[in-house]
């Protein structure tokens, strides 16, 4: 098994008297492609705030590349390889696309024409060459999801955090998108995705982590975790796992 790029040990993040994360521990292998998955509200955004320094736990450690990180603010974490992208997208919409891409790139680029140059090969890998000198403000839904994959590749990430990149896609939309997550992986950055879209996780994702109530509840291949009993108590309540069970023998009797 690959060396662990990210390693959570024993994570925890309460907000007043709410737990959002539990006491979780996971160990994400170099050069992964992984999900974590879970029903709203599980604590999903909250753990990827923890790993890239937007949030401090309360208990807990967090390394990467075998280095202690934990509480070390995210642009500190950005420079050691690690970028997330966020739910709700945000560019600069007043500028280009390739601007907002450069803004990316900035992170290793001294010069303003470097960057802009970075941009447009970035953009080349994302399917937003046609589209590099539109405003971003012009761009479509699944054109500012792009968009904001592309800002983050810029930054030359070795760990890509990806919170729900396909949230709002229609089925043809997420189609066109996953090759491009997977090319991604395929070319050495270590992919950790926040993704609803199961299509998507089946397709993309070699081991997967079940987040429910801020715990971890279960863990390993797509196929493992979706005939979990745990798991689909988790996201379609209690007693369904049962029933499920009890439909299936009557079919097989």
């Amino acid at each position: 098994m690959a060396e662990a790029l990210l390693r959570l040990e024993n994570v925890s993040k309460s907000f007043g008297g709410l737990a959002a994360v539990r006491e979780v521990s996971l160990e994400l292998p170099a050069g992964s492609l992984s999900a974590l998955i879970g029903p709203n509200g599980a604590g999903k955004t909250t753990l990827f705030a923890l790993m890239s320094g937007f949030l401090t736990p309360d208990t807990g450690r967090i390394a990467f590349a075998g280095a202690d990180i934990t509480g070390q603010p995210p642009h500190r974490n950005a420079r050691l390889g690690m970028t997330r992208t966020f739910q709700i997208v945000q560019p600069f919409a007043a500028q280009t696309v390739r601007e907002n891409i450069a803004v990316g790139a900035h992170l290793h680029c001294a010069g303003r024409q470097q960057a802009l140059d970075e941009a447009e090969l970035v953009a080349q890998r994302v399917g937003l060459a046609p589209q590099l000198d539109k405003p971003a403000g012009d761009l479509t839904v699944a054109g500012r999801k792009r968009l904001e994959l592309a800002r983050a590749l810029a930054t030359k990430p070795r760990l890509l955090l990806l919170d729900e990149v396909l949230a709002g896609l229609n089925p043809q939309e997420v189609g066109e998108m996953v090759p491009v997550v997977r090319e991604i992986a395929a070319g050495g950055v270590t992919v950790l995705m926040i993704e609803h879209v199961m299509q998507a996780v089946m397709n993309l994702a070699s081991q997967v982590w079940v987040l429910a109530q801020g715990q971890l509840i279960a863990s390993g291949t797509p196929g493992e975790v979706t005939r979990d009993p745990r798991v689909i108590e988790a996201y379609l309540g209690h007693g369904t796992a049962q029933r499920l069970g009890r439909l299936a023998a009557k079919e097989t009797a």
